[in-house]
């Protein structure tokens, strides 16, 4: 599975506590703040620049495997496609799928 853009990525990550995913939302916009001042690059607005600073720790693809049709994750697991802009984008995935 593969995401075609450079401001959102792919995470697996805990399914059962939704305080997972807002941690990690807090992590991140720490990591990469939303700061008018500290990026050359705004082209798209003030949150241009920290969504590919956070898609740049994180991923563009992932490798699941594929059971009787199911994706293999753990009990927990989940895919997201984790959204770096303010804004609701459209995004596109490629998923090639080999094997069985």
């Amino acid at each position: 599975m593969f995401i075609q853009h450079t401001s959102a990525s792919l995470v697996i990550q805990e399914n059962a506590d939704p305080a997972v995913l807002r941690d990690l939302a807090t992590w991140m916009a720490q990591l990469a703040p939303e700061d008018a001042g500290a990026y050359e690059h705004d082209a798209e607005g003030p949150d241009d620049m920290p969504s590919h600073l956070r898609s740049a720790v994180t991923r563009s693809s992932e490798s699941i495997p594929i059971a009787k049709g199911d994706l293999v994750l753990g009990t927990w697991q989940a895919i997201y496609v984790w959204e770096h802009r303010a804004a609701q984008q459209s995004r596109r995935l490629v998923v090639h799928v080999i094997g069985e």
